[in-house]
């Protein structure tokens, strides 16, 4: 008995995925059919082994999927907004740091009650397969480049494979192309996969496994690394200041910076502000709170 408890913690699935379906928006006389879905996909999402790793359950990644039903164009095809929120645990701490927070609006896809969803990492199998597949790859791509420098891309790729396949196999469906919103998730994961943009995922590791992960123990170092973070990101928005990418990072993480560093020294502060004032002017009233005394 003690062995297969042992078997079954140190063979954990990667992912501890919340599932949430809000089908508010349209009209049908047996709403089960939402129940079965939110079963299904919290079925796919959390049993599923997206990698060759060993993940123990405290390691599993907690992510959010908030599912919001628009439209229902006919009976088993549904068009939805997505939310998906990720965190990671913080070394040595209770606490959560927020990683990932985006929003898709461009899901559409068929469902059956009862029909069980089918992963395939090389064919086309439906497109809610698809897209579940490949924000799964994404999710853990991310993490992974919070632990181990650049440790997410055979995930990335995993996720192009995906994509890929879906393009071909669904051309009408929006959000798999280059035409598509800039804010796709076409967009999103070649501004992970971009060259040009890789100082956004070293910065990854600064600001998680060489910042956030030490600050208890060491504060002000923990501080001069994340800001080596913020000013890769920096080096990336006058690349490409529009990248996706840095808005979901932004969204996710203007609250935790102005934590992190409203115990700095002066010029720290300083820095910090101007550059996060310059790339982020959105956020620009929370920054400011920063150098105030």
């Amino acid at each position: 008995m003690f062995l297969l408890f042992t078997c079954f913690q140190t063979q954990a699935q990667e992912l501890q995925c919340d599932v949430v379906i809000n089908s508010d928006q349209v009209q049908v006389q047996d709403r089960r059919v939402f129940t079965d879905m939110r079963n299904a996909v919290s079925n796919f999402m959390n049993n599923q082994r997206w990698t060759n790793e060993t993940y123990r359950n405290e390691e599993r990644i907690k992510c959010r999927l908030l599912l919001t039903i628009t439209q229902m164009p006919q009976i088993g095809s549904y068009n939805a907004t997505v939310q998906i929120v990720t965190s990671r645990p913080i070394y040595g701490t209770a606490y959560e740091t927020p990683m990932l927070s985006l929003v898709d609006r461009s899901w559409a896809f068929d469902y059956i009650e009862a029909q069980p969803l089918q992963f395939s990492e090389n064919t086309f199998t439906s497109n809610l397969a698809s897209l579940l597949s490949f924000y799964a790859y994404l999710i853990v791509g991310m993490d992974r480049d919070s632990f181990i420098r650049l440790g997410g891309s055979p995930y990335y790729d995993r996720a192009l494979q995906i994509m890929n396949n879906a393009a071909s196999q669904a051309p009408n469906t929006a959000g798999w192309k280059s035409a598509d919103d800039t804010r796709s998730r076409y967009w999103l994961l070649n501004n992970l996969q971009d060259p040009q943009l890789e100082g956004f995922r070293l910065a990854q590791y600064l600001y998680y496994r060489q910042g956030m992960d030490i600050y208890i123990q060491k504060p002000e170092d923990a501080r001069k690394n994340i800001v080596e973070a913020i000013k890769n990101i920096q080096q990336v928005a006058q690349v490409r200041p529009a990248a996706p990418i840095l808005r979901s990072f932004f969204e996710t993480k203007a609250d935790e910076m102005v934590s992190v560093f409203k115990n700095a020294n002066p010029p720290e502060k300083q820095t910090v502000y101007t550059i996060l004032s310059q790339i982020d002017p959105t956020n620009i009233p929370k920054y400011q709170t920063i150098i105030q005394r």
